[in-house]
């Protein structure tokens, strides 16, 4: 059986998801719900656009000008088992991997013995930015975020150091 995924969309070249031109993949699906959520078209499961991984992982080592990929949604950790799976093949070709998630950095390490799959895309992705989006902490001039709460992590070295370290944007 061919292995697929459900996304709510593609950006084939952002400049606004990580740094560099990036690969947007939106995630169809996501529990969290946040109040005032800039995807809330996301939010259902299944109603999204099934694209085959190979496809995907193709289109994106086809393109010299992609830097990395970024995984949105939705939330990506619902479908963690194909999200993982992608960043394992763009990992080989050198391209970083951001994910965004409502889930919390210790909230993913906590369960990913009940989710084996939140732990391989954790060992796959390069940066994490974590948290639920709350409307009361919103900022405009935050990167690559929405919301204060939200933070941009660096996954290899958190998981080293088994704490939280955040990505320099510098």
């Amino acid at each position: 059986m061919e292995e697929k995924v459900n996304l709510a969309g593609i950006i084939h070249e952002s400049l606004n998801n990580g740094p560099g031109i990036r690969r947007v993949l939106f995630a169809q699906g996501c529990k969290h719900n946040c109040k005032k959520c800039f995807n809330p078209h996301t939010h259902g499961f299944g109603c999204g656009t099934d694209y085959k991984l190979d496809i995907l992982i193709e289109d994106i080592n086809r393109n010299p000008l992609i830097s990395g990929v970024t995984f949105s949604g939705g939330d990506p950790l619902e479908q963690a088992n194909a999200f993982a799976k992608i960043a394992k093949e763009i990992k080989k070709t050198n391209k970083n991997v951001w994910c965004y998630t409502g889930y919390t950095f210790e909230h993913i390490v906590k369960n990913s013995e009940k989710n084996p799959s939140w732990n391989e895309l954790l060992k796959n992705i390069d940066v994490l930015v974590d948290g639920k989006f709350d409307e009361s902490k919103k900022d405009d001039n935050l990167k690559y975020r929405g919301s204060s709460n939200q933070r941009i992590i660096n996954v290899k070295e958190s998981l080293n150091k088994n704490k939280v370290v955040e990505f320099n944007l510098d």
